[in-house]
């Protein structure tokens, strides 16, 4: 399950954060591309993994450069390979978040709630210590709540 933090002062010291997933996903990630990348690829960008460094684009079958894919499937993809740093939350849309809260492992980070409707659980995260939620409304509350 993933962790999400939504204050950055939360956030161990041990754990690099980063803000922006594009930039990283095109100087890290794409390099640790496999097969578990193409059923992401599919199902957020409607695109195919031709190669470690092309897809097949939606529209029209275009062949594409894979720094063409969104950042939200960018992002779903640098915290399944990344599991140990915190990425940021705010450039993903609906189907990236579902991915995102799907994942087994991981870290990420909104200051303001974004959650996606079909949710299991998450482990949130503040100074105070964590705790499991599993229902969207509990969670929204969390997230709009001061702490």
């Amino acid at each position: 399950m993933i962790t999400i933090f939504k204050d950055k002062k939360d956030i161990p010291s041990d754990k690099e954060y980063i803000e922006l997933n594009d930039v990283f996903f095109n100087q890290n990630t794409v390099a640790k591309l496999d097969e578990r990348a193409n059923t992401i690829i599919e199902k957020i960008d409607n695109s195919k993994l031709l190669s470690k460094y092309k897809i097949c684009s939606r529209f029209n079958d275009v062949i594409l450069d894979i720094d063409r894919l969104s950042v939200g499937c960018k992002t779903v993809l640098n915290v399944l390979y990344y599991p140990e740093k915190v990425f940021c939350l705010k450039e993903c849309g609906n189907n990236a978040l579902e991915e995102i809260y799907g994942l087994d492992k991981g870290s990420v980070y909104s200051d303001y709630s974004l959650i996606p409707f079909d949710m299991d659980k998450v482990l949130v995260q503040t100074k105070k210590g964590g705790r499991e939620i599993s229902d969207y409304e509990e969670l929204k509350e969390w997230w709009c709540n001061e702490e």
